[in-house]
């Protein structure tokens, strides 16, 4: 199905002329010895009293580096709810047009979609945690501009099928974003390789879970240079600080630590599935290529509160769709995953 990015564009959009920040008029931040008097920022300087670059060109040009993608196809922003934010705003009609998410999922999908007055058409997944292609596509109408998919999924933790995936972007003429906040822990490609394929394929990442990075709220989206020069013309001019982006080249330059902190956490992932085997009232652990567990107990409630009453925080699951008394264990360090599987072992 030929996908044009026209037909799905809010016509606002279209017609809108972005704000020109004084630093998008002068962009060269690396001159030297120039005064700068264009911006009514406090002179005195401190390391924050300048505007960030608004395009965050450092940081985009490591992240292009390391995905072998151009810069002109990323947009960072304020957390991937931002990035979230910003697809709504820029190709859905409040009021008119809707989505569709596959419970369950990340809840932000649906809270977005109420927020900017877009329908939220649910399509659940199947038993096995699986995409129901043939009913996602009878629920897509002329209204619908995008399908948010979670691979690896939260709260399953498993990722959806290639099959799937390709029989939903060759047959949707909306956006298809792939929302891979956990793709770092799993032995599964990127959808980044196929972005060139599929003009209508986004993809959020985040430096939130395996980068380490959930404090300094960057979210990452890949998409092709269309895609991006629209959701830039309606981003807020400043929205990454000055803090967050050096923070940010900090980190992404040390990705010999980032890869030892994932082996660490899949290992340690692994060593906790095994305890959970032996546990008694464990009735099921679900496949997961993420830094998470999700687990079918006897009574997700109950033990829940027998975990909270020994210091360990858990999330309780059992309210979602096909989470029935399920509880997701996120992997700690070493040392705090010892305690869990010590305290499990005690559990009856």
């Amino acid at each position: 199905m030929k996908f044009d990015i026209n037909t799905i564009t809010r016509e606002n959009v279209k017609v809108l002329k972005p704000y020109s920040s004084a630093r998008d008029e002068f962009e060269d931040f690396s001159t030297a010895n120039m005064i700068f008097l264009d911006a009514n920022e406090n002179p005195f300087q401190n390391g924050v009293n300048r505007y960030p670059d608004p395009q965050q060109n450092s940081v985009k040009a490591i992240l292009a580096k390391n995905n072998k993608v151009n810069s002109n196809q990323i947009l960072l922003g304020n957390g991937s709810d931002e990035v979230l934010d910003l697809l709504f705003r820029a190709f859905c009609e409040p009021k008119t047009d809707n989505i569709i998410s596959l419970p369950p999922t990340y809840g932000m999908y649906g809270v977005l979609a109420d927020i900017n007055a877009v329908e939220n058409r649910e399509v659940l997944l199947s038993t096995d945690f699986q995409p129901q292609v043939e009913k996602i596509l009878n629920a897509v109408d002329d209204n619908t501009k995008i399908i948010f998919l979670c691979s690896p999924n939260n709260p399953t933790g498993n990722s959806f099928s290639d099959e799937s995936v390709v029989k939903l972007l060759q047959n949707f003429k909306g956006l298809v974003v792939i929302d891979e906040a956990y793709i770092d822990f799993s032995n599964k490609e990127s959808w980044l390789t196929e972005m060139d394929e599929y003009p209508n394929l986004v993809i959020t990442q985040t430096l939130s879970k395996a980068y380490g990075l959930a404090g300094i709220r960057l979210g990452v989206c890949y998409a092709s240079e269309t895609v991006i020069s629209i959701l830039n013309k309606i981003k807020p001019p400043y929205n990454v600080n000055e803090l967050t982006q050096q923070r940010a080249i900090v980190r992404l330059n040390d990705i010999d630590r980032i890869k030892s902190e994932i082996a660490s956490i899949i290992e340690q992932r692994e060593e906790l599935i095994k305890v959970l085997l032996q546990v008694p009232f464990v009735e099921k652990i679900y496949p997961t290529e993420a830094n998470f567990v999700l687990v079918k107990v006897d009574d997700a409630n109950k033990r829940y509160d027998e975990l909270i009453a020994k210091g360990i925080v858990i999330r309780n699951r059992t309210t979602q769709a096909l989470c029935e008394n399920c509880l997701r264990f996120t992997i700690g360090i070493p040392e705090e995953n010892a305690v869990l599987i010590k305290e499990l072992k005690l559990m009856s």
